[in-house]
């Protein structure tokens, strides 16, 4: 099974010619390679992708969970545009939790998409005042904020937070809304890229994903 092509900012079909992708919605896109079921093989399509891009997970993955959902936005033959990837596992207060953390370039839409925000970037939430959580990536420490989703999101079935790291916008989207009580603790992320043969011992689930 390969990864098939989507657009970054919606769920609308895409059409290929002559190697550019247009979306009915939102013209010419640079497509959204995601997993159909994640698998190892699937993994190391989308790491070759993304290029130096980093696919972000919290790390150690706690017991039970499992990367869920994967995929990137590239152009064949460029450097990833944006990456994200899904865990899922139970917790002790919360039950079934659904993480998605998102690396993008300023003006992708994926992010945005997976927090069901109808604007492209995070807004002017991010920086504004003392940050709601923290996580540390490369040793060093990454501020969050909450971003709003009150203009699309009518169930309030999600917590989102954003920021910046290493010149790319970072995104955290945790199902339901009350999984960021999670964030009580640092979280360290780890880029799927740097397990190197490891990798084949990630653990993989089955769970459809919610956007």
């Amino acid at each position: 099974m390969s990864l098939t092509a989507g657009c970054p900012r919606c769920t609308t079909a895409v059409t290929e010619e002559a190697g550019v992708w247009r979306c009915a919605d939102h013209g010419v896109v640079p497509p959204l390679w995601r997993c159909a079921g994640a698998d190892y093989e699937q993994l190391a399509d989308h790491l070759l992708r993304a290029g130096s891009l980093p696919t972000l997970v919290p790390w150690p993955l706690a017991a039970g969970w499992a990367i869920t959902d994967f995929g990137c936005v590239a152009r064949p033959g460029s450097e990833g545009q944006a990456a994200y990837a899904t865990c899922t596992g139970p917790s002790e207060l919360e039950g079934v939790v659904e993480v998605t953390l998102i690396t993008e370039e300023p003006g992708v839409g994926l992010g945005a998409r997976c927090s069901g925000i109808l604007r492209t970037d995070p807004g002017p939430e991010v920086g504004d005042g003392p940050p709601s959580a923290k996580v540390r990536l490369d040793g060093h420490p990454i501020s969050l904020w909450p971003v709003s989703t009150s203009d699309a999101d009518v169930a309030f079935d999600r917590s989102v937070f954003a920021g910046e790291a290493c010149g790319r916008w970072l995104w955290l989207v945790l199902r339901p809304a009350s999984a960021a009580l999670l964030l009580g603790d640092e979280w360290i992320l780890l880029d799927l890229a740097g397990l190197g043969p490891s990798l084949v011992d990630v653990p993989f689930g089955d769970v459809p994903p919610a956007w």
